[in-house]
């Protein structure tokens, strides 16, 4: 497992399941194309799976 994963979204939350619009909040992501990094750890991985159509995960 890397260190850090270093997450992007790229499609809009607007339309989403509010679950997910909570999720990509929750993971720091405010704006698309931003990039934020996060602990790789099963919690942040667990969001990641959900969220898995909005967002793109590279390893750090």
């Amino acid at each position: 497992m890397a260190e850090k994963l270093k997450i992007t979204l790229v499609k809009s939350s607007i339309g989403a399941i509010p679950k997910h619009v909570k999720t990509v909040e929750a993971l720091g992501l405010k704006k698309l194309h931003k990039c934020v990094e996060q602990p790789d750890n099963p919690a942040i991985r667990g969001m990641i799976q959900q969220i898995k159509h909005l967002v793109k995960v590279e390893e750090i």
